[in-house]
């Protein structure tokens, strides 16, 4: 299995360890940073506190991680990472179709 992530991430076994480090410190603190915010919004409803607190997370992760992951040094690997996410999400655009167009409107230059 870690053979695989470090295949798929392209990175050697220290920074795979350190990856693996950096998602379980950020997801432990986002955890942690979303109970102490519920707390402070003292919601009553269940489900309503349910909700906030997913979307709270969803929101507090990424930011999390990207912290964590700067005194592990990965940090252009998460921002990498989240992007990645993010476009695949759909909230965060893709270049890849602006590039592609850029490539087919581009005219050939003439040799000097």
């Amino acid at each position: 299995m870690f053979e695989r992530l470090k295949q798929k991430w392209k990175v050697n076994a220290l920074q795979l360890a350190l990856i693996l480090c950096t998602f379980a410190i950020g997801g432990s603190l986002t955890g942690f940073a979303g109970k102490k915010i519920m707390n402070l919004l003292s919601v009553e409803l269940d489900w309503l506190w349910a909700i906030i607190y997913i979307l709270l997370v969803t929101i507090i992760w990424p930011i999390m991680v990207l912290m964590v992951s700067i005194p592990f040094g990965q940090f252009r690997f998460f921002s990498n990472y989240t992007r990645k996410l993010g476009q695949k999400i759909g909230v965060i655009k893709s270049d890849a179709g602006s590039r592609k167009s850029e490539v087919r409107n581009r005219k050939p230059e003439v040799g000097n």
